[in-house]
């Protein structure tokens, strides 16, 4: 295989962010990495009814895959499954694809981030497996956050470092964090938090309720801040799928 040794790269943990058709025969697959990051292949062949990669490339299942080239788009060699899960269904399926979009979305390629890979593959597996997700997606998008530059400062207050009071309730304000809210403030601050779910946050402890729907409210607001107005697909398929 002519240039196959040129960057080679095998046995690679990856999923399958998305896959469009390519020429007459092929494949364009972005891929998400453990040690490479986020990378574009070329799966030359892979719409051919006996081509080996056939049935395999697919979103949210664990894979090794190897691929060799330089530049912005490499060819991808091999593909094996390592565990397969179940596949994504329904609301799960589509929450999949939220995480997909944010990778894409967000993510600069080539640009290695393991501690990302694993929040992705844990919200992954849970989701396959029908087990509670918000735990694990609030946690895929806090680390995305982290991985990106954009860690959160949750335990302290913005105007002069001071604790965050678990009894006062806070508004976060971007670059910069929570802001204690006055009595009448309160009342009229949409996107308000409880210093309580700011701590448990920062400490990864959403064993109440509440602490679980104020993070998705603040990750919500965050994400919104960061996609600097590009919309999400599946979000927008999701309030269309309520509205039914």
């Amino acid at each position: 295989m002519s240039g196959a040794g040129k960057g080679r790269v095998d046995g690679q943990p990856a999923y399958v962010l998305h896959a469009y058709p390519f020429k007459e025969t092929s494949l364009i697959v972005e891929a998400f990495s453990r040690d490479h990051g986020r990378l574009s292949l070329v799966a030359r062949g892979a719409r051919r009814p006996r081509s080996a990669l056939r049935g395999l490339l697919m979103a949210f299942q664990p894979l090794e895959l190897g691929w060799f080239g330089q530049g912005e788009m490499r060819t991808l060699a091999k593909a094996e499954w390592i565990g397969g899960q179940p596949l994504l269904q329904a609301r799960a399926l589509l929450l999949g694809y939220y995480m997909n979009e944010l990778l894409l979305k967000l993510l600069p390629r080539e640009d290695a981030h393991p501690s990302l890979f694993q929040a992705y593959a844990e919200a992954s597996r849970a989701l396959a497996l029908g087990e509670p997700s918000q735990v694990s997606l609030r946690r895929f998008e806090k680390t995305l956050l982290k991985e990106l530059g954009y860690g959160l400062t949750l335990d302290r207050e913005a105007d002069d470092g001071q604790p965050v009071d678990p009894q006062k309730r806070y508004a976060y304000v971007l670059e910069r964090g929570p802001v204690r809210l006055g009595a009448k403030a309160e009342a009229a601050e949409a996107e308000s938090f409880s210093g309580q779910a700011l701590l448990a946050i920062a400490r990864d402890d959403y064993s109440e309720a509440e602490t679980l729907a104020q993070c998705r409210q603040l990750m919500r607001m965050l994400i919104r801040h960061y996609l600097g107005g590009q919309l999400l697909s599946s979000r927008r398929v999701f309030m269309e799928l309520q509205e039914l």
